[in-house]
């Protein structure tokens, strides 16, 4: 997929119909990953930019600030460089609204587009715990599957809290351990216990099956849906 650049909108020539060529390029791209159920990172790419029109066209001073510098020379004495902004006349900023207008709701429709997909994908996938479970399920293994396919892909899990100036919020960190085979004779129950013996740091772990009723990809989809799935069920 062609990505745009971090500020795709300020760089090179300032032309409607030159921005409006590489958008409409890149979103063609999206599309085409989205048709093969590929959302990540096209959806988040999506969201940050378009983020990022909606500061601008909120605030002329950023859409002034993202544009290059040019270079005045050296400051010896406080060891930097130093750089002046370019002029921008009032065309100029007409054109850059005008392209900001354009492209705010192509984002939106293609972000529409990808959680609509998304949301889908979620309520079409199973998550129930294996076993019992402990109160601590900050840590623990995931288990994920597809149909049509015996393979099973274990996952350990960790949740961590961060904070910034303004609040807090979960992340979750996945790390791949090793897939096997389901069968009658190795149960997720069975792949449980298999996992304690042989990682004894958790003894009581938190085991959770993901069980999704299409084949999805799997690092464009089915991890991250399955990251958000177990922050909203782990206690």
């Amino acid at each position: 997929m062609k990505n745009l650049s971090e500020n795709w909108i300020t760089e090179g020539w300032i032309d409607f119909e030159y921005k409006k060529y590489l958008l409409l390029a890149y979103l063609k791209g999206v599309g085409a990953n989205f048709k093969q159920v590929k959302l990540y990172p096209p959806l988040a790419d999506l969201i940050h930019h378009y983020g990022k029109l909606k500061s601008f066209e909120e605030d002329k001073n950023q859409l002034k600030a993202s544009f290059p510098k040019l270079l005045e020379g050296p400051d010896f004495k406080n060891m930097k460089l130093n750089y002046k902004p370019i002029f921008i006349d009032d065309d100029t900023m007409k054109h850059l609204e005008e392209i900001v207008h354009y492209s705010l709701p192509q984002f939106k429709s293609y972000i529409e587009e990808g959680r609509s997909i998304y949301d889908f994908l979620e309520n079409e996938m199973l998550i129930e715990p294996i076993g019992i479970s402990p109160l601590y399920q900050n840590e623990g293994y995931v288990m994920l599957s597809q149909e049509d396919s015996k393979e099973i892909l274990i996952y350990k899990y960790k949740v961590s809290l961060f904070q910034n100036s303004i609040d807090k919020f979960k992340g979750i960190m996945l790390q791949f351990i090793k897939n096997v085979r389901l069968s009658l004779v190795n149960t997720f129950e069975d792949i449980k216990l298999g996992l304690v013996k042989d990682y004894q740091e958790l003894p009581n772990p938190a085991t959770f099956r993901i069980h999704s009723r299409y084949q999805i990809p799997l690092q464009e989809s089915l991890i991250p849906i399955t990251k958000r799935l177990l922050l909203k069920n782990v206690e």
